[in-house]
């Protein structure tokens, strides 16, 4: 996979996504579902009496059974499932260093909504900030109409809001059947934010992607005067950077870090980090189950 250029309207980039659950779906999709039907994969036997369809008679499972019972074979029918972005637009998510977080955002919200329609899954997004924003909530579709205004709509979109409760309130517009849920943020929240979003998404399968740059911590200098801003105050501060100074912050975007992916874990997936722009090769073996 490429990356995608920031300035196409929709990322032309192919993103894989594979499911260790089975849909309960009745709509024909690619994923492994609950309903059984008349093709996919096979899932088992059953007496002929209770799944009456002679169509499917096993003859050699029959024959094997000394009291004389008839077997049909049963399969799983393949389903779509319904995938949804929940995405941070607090103003910590318009920072802009060594690139824009709005264009990487922008850049993954149209990537995941091409490839799940092109599997036959639906797609939305909610974007909040202490509140769902009405502009960025677009209800999941399998229509392709709306790609290319959702990226640019998220491409041109400063960020100004002065906290991510809001994703509380996404998350329980998710209320209902199991779905795939990408909370995309920097996550720079309270830590009782984190929790509360994690529990009520709960009955979801949650993918975190944790966007970073290296300018926000990794590229600040050991010695000099440097002007600090929280993004989501607007307040800045002037540092005297030292070493020790400069390796108590980096110690503490650690530390944060490793509280995400233990709380993340415990609710069921890894998160994924983004440093600057997407590796899609390294997203999509994460997405596969092939690297966490």
């Amino acid at each position: 996979m490429s990356d995608p250029h920031s300035g196409s309207s929709v990322p032309q980039v192919d993103v894989p996504y594979r499911l260790d659950w089975r849909a309960a779906g009745v709509r024909i999709g690619a994923h492994r579902g609950k309903v059984e039907g008349a093709g996919g994969l096979f899932r088992d036997h059953d007496l002929l009496v209770r799944s009456q369809d002679p169509r499917r008679i096993d003859l050699r499972m029959s024959l094997r059974d000394p009291f004389g019972n008839l077997y049909v074979k049963r399969f799983e029918q393949k389903t779509s499932i319904t995938v949804y972005a929940l995405v941070d637009l607090s103003a910590s998510m318009g920072f802009a260093g060594s690139v824009d977080k709005m264009d990487v955002v922008a850049n993954l919200c149209g990537a995941l909504a091409a490839s799940a329609r092109r599997i036959g899954d639906s797609f939305g997004l909610i974007g909040c900030d202490e509140t769902i924003l009405p502009k960025f909530l677009l209800p999941a579709t399998r229509s392709r109409g709306t790609e290319a205004d959702m990226v640019a709509d998220l491409r041109a979109y400063l960020p100004a809001g002065h906290g991510a409760e809001g994703l509380l309130e996404g998350a329980a517009y998710l209320a209902g059947r199991r779905k795939l849920v990408f909370v995309i943020s920097d996550f720079y929240w309270p830590r009782d934010l984190m929790e509360a979003v994690f529990e009520a998404l709960s009955a979801h399968d949650v993918i975190s992607i944790v966007l970073r740059d290296p300018r926000e911590t990794r590229d600040l200098p050991r010695y000099g005067l440097v002007s600090l801003a929280d993004l989501e105050t607007g307040r800045q501060r002037l540092y005297v950077m030292r070493p020790s100074l400069r390796a108590a912050l980096m110690h503490e975007e650690a530390m944060a870090a490793k509280a995400l992916r233990a709380l993340a874990v415990r609710y069921g997936r890894p998160p994924f980090q983004v440093m600057g722009r997407v590796d899609w090769d390294k997203f999509g073996a994460y997405l596969m189950g092939e690297a966490a």
